[in-house]
């Protein structure tokens, strides 16, 4: 930011010392931000006003009843104001400045009022005056000269960023709800746009960018930025939702404020409002939030998945508790088609999409589709505490439908947690950060990670892996072993047989205990043989035999194996196994080589076999330690010791 735009940002923020006691530092940028929206605004449009307003006469004395285009193309804007006062005539009354400036406000047109409204600030605008604070607070920002011709609509960007930043980080409960650290979406963007930017600096370029949990539109911006810095001339489409009413409408003001379409920021739900139904982009980046449930919208969500692979959750649901898998599939379902030239997208993740889930589970089954879709393009992984509201290690996916024939089939891991610098104050459980070098260095080892990974004497080789895409799957095999009984029956096992429901329902149940009671002491290894025992029991009904025959059936390594009608062992549960077996290997080499050596009985019930997806990265890139020698460590005891005695000298 220029000196130029740092003394603008700085007197509006100098404001705040006239809030500072009937507002909390974290509450400035309720009154601040609005009003910085409302005064540029009112610059805006004043070369325009009075002929807005003749027309808006002229239609009303015509009787026309949809005024909204004719206005909006007589101001040459997206938004307009019909009331006959101005920001400045709204606080020209002391004593009526709220019933002024509210007039004013119910002047601009529908798009307008409704960011003002979602900001909250009627609410402001009475506190304010109950705190006596009203006039003061707008009669200074009307000393504020926000013209265009002072002020360009990207100058303006950058004050409005720079304010909407410093609010975030002062206000660290809720900072990390809706504002991502700058540096990690300068990371972000490289990520996204290096591997095109050869194709960026194309002249008459457009391309539409996307991001369906918005915030304050901080990626959005950068993605702009990034692409208009590379190629001036380049046209950048930006499109959001964002479902929190006030960061919705500091996004949308920062749109209107460079002179952007803020109609393309909508307001609500990604998964049950689509605001962009119908849009495809060339560019998407999010970093929603972590660990939301979406119960709230579980019935549309799971109608949505009932239409399959034309609807947005075709590949399936993650548990309620974990919207994240959701917001990539809401993303992918907005690609463009390959053939019209496809689309990159880039999205923040903690850990648990890499891997929660077993096999056939609705998140394993995403990351099946994923890969097998050949849309992972790579994983990076990110320091931990370098988010305002979370300590925990992040990631970052980067997807694509129009990988280059080089990479195809392939999915980069970037192992970039050592890659950080200290903070001097921590913000929140932000206590790292990002240098410019350190992005430079990430997004040059991301963009060269196949040459890397196979240059052994790279500086950067141990934190770059190249895996196909089928190296992360996995067959979850379930292992058998025979069921081997021995049978007797003893004062134990007469008593289980008494205790079973079925044999207290049972009208002779006295003279099968008797019965059961006259056989104690009797036993025998084969099925056959104990059958014939237990005919003193009479006939039995199906449920109290069954019973009987649990009670006096014992598990033996020794014991006959126990077969189905059709002579198939019947498999031992308390013996049952289950194994992960890599997707490229064959299950029967497996069961020969890893199996049957320990248990030649054993058998794998293929008809339980599912197949998974799973990302380690902690296991990719794990790197073994030894322990120190116990030469080592007792030299150090030994040390320690000595600088004891020293010390209790000085006390004696």
């Amino acid at each position: 930011m220029s000196t130029k735009h740092q003394e603008l940002a700085n007197f509006i923020w100098s404001v705040a010392d006239l809030l500072r006691g009937d507002y909390k530092q974290s509450e400035y940028g309720r009154v601040i931000l609005p009003l910085t929206v409302l005064r540029r605004l009112d610059c805006v449009l004043e070369p325009t006003k009075d002929a807005v307003l003749a027309r808006h006469k002229q239609l009303k004395d015509m009787g026309v009843q949809n005024m909204d285009p004719v206005l909006r193309k007589t101001a040459g804007l997206p938004f307009y104001n019909t009331s006959k006062r101005s920001f400045k005539t709204s606080f020209g009354d002391q004593e009526h400045v709220a019933l002024n400036l509210r007039a004013y406000i119910g002047g601009f047109s529908p798009g307008a009022v409704d960011v003002l409204e979602k900001y909250g600030f009627d609410t402001q605008i009475s506190r304010l005056a109950e705190a006596g604070l009203l006039y003061q607070v707008v009669a200074k920002f009307g000393d504020v000269d926000l013209h265009p011709e002072v002020v360009s609509n990207h100058q303006m960007g950058y004050v409005f960023e720079d304010l909407i930043r410093r609010f975030s980080e002062i206000s660290n409960e809720t900072a990390g709800e809706h504002f991502t650290p700058r540096e990690v979406i300068k990371l972000m963007v490289n990520l996204l746009l290096a591997p095109d930017e050869d194709e960026l600096i194309t002249p008459g370029i457009v391309r539409k960018v996307y991001d369906p949990a918005c915030g304050t539109g901080g990626m959005l911006s950068e993605a702009q930025d990034h692409i208009q810095a590379h190629n001036p001339h380049a046209t950048v489409e930006v499109y959001g939702q964002e479902l929190n009413g006030e960061t919705y409408a500091i996004c949308r003001s920062d749109m209107m404020l460079k002179g952007g379409d803020p109609t393309k920021i909508a307001y609500g739900n990604s998964f049950s409002q689509d605001g962009h139904e119908d849009e495809r982009f060339d560019y998407m980046l999010a970093n929603p939030p972590f660990g939301v449930e979406w119960k709230k919208v579980e019935p549309v969500i799971k109608a949505e998945a009932a239409r399959g692979h034309a609807g947005r959750f075709g590949a399936g649901l993650p548990r309620i508790n974990d919207g994240s898998l959701l917001f990539l599939q809401h993303m992918i379902s907005k690609m463009k088609r390959p053939e019209d030239g496809g689309s990159r997208l880039a999205i923040v993740f903690n850990g648990s999409p890499l891997f929660t889930g077993a096999a056939g589970s609705g998140e394993s089954e995403i990351r099946r589709w994923i890969l097998e879709k050949d849309l992972l393009e790579g994983v990076v992984a990110l320091p931990d505490q370098l988010f305002y509201n979370t300590g925990i290690s992040t990631y970052f996916w980067i997807l694509t439908n129009r990988k280059n024939p080089a990479q195809a089939r392939k999915v980069v891991l970037l192992d970039g947690r050592d890659y950080w610098t200290k903070m001097r104050k921590s913000l929140g459980d932000k206590r790292k950060m990002l240098t410019d070098d350190h992005i430079a260095e990430l997004t040059q080892a991301y963009v060269n990670a196949l040459a890397i990974a196979e240059e052994p004497e790279h500086p950067q080789h141990a934190k770059v892996k190249v895996f196909a895409t089928t190296d992360f799957g996995y067959q979850r095999i379930t292992v058998e072993r025979p069921l081997r009984l021995r049978f007797e029956v003893t004062e134990e096992t007469v008593a289980r047989v008494s205790e079973v429901k079925a044999v207290l329902k049972y009208g002779e149940q006295e003279s099968l205990l008797a019965a059961a009671k006259s056989l104690i002491g009797t036993s025998s290894r084969s099925r056959a043989e104990f059958a014939m025992k237990l005919n003193g029991l009479g006939k039995l009904p199906a449920a109290v035999e069954k019973a009987v025959w649990e009670a006096f059936s014992v598990s033996d390594p020794a014991g006959e194996v126990q077969t189905d009608r059709k002579g198939n062992p019947l498999p031992d549960t308390g013996l049952r196994d289950y194994e992960n077996v890599p997707l490229v290997e064959d299950i029967r080499d497996y069961l020969i080589r890893d199996v049957l050596p320990h248990d030649p009985d054993a058998w794998i019930d293929h008809s339980k076999t599912k197949v998974g997806y799973e990302i380690l990265m902690t296991r990719y890139f794990y790197s073994y330690k030894p322990p120190r020698s116990v030469k080592e460590i007792d030299a150090e005891i030994a040390k320690v010791e000595s600088e004891i005695k020293v010390l209790l000298g000085g006390v004696g």
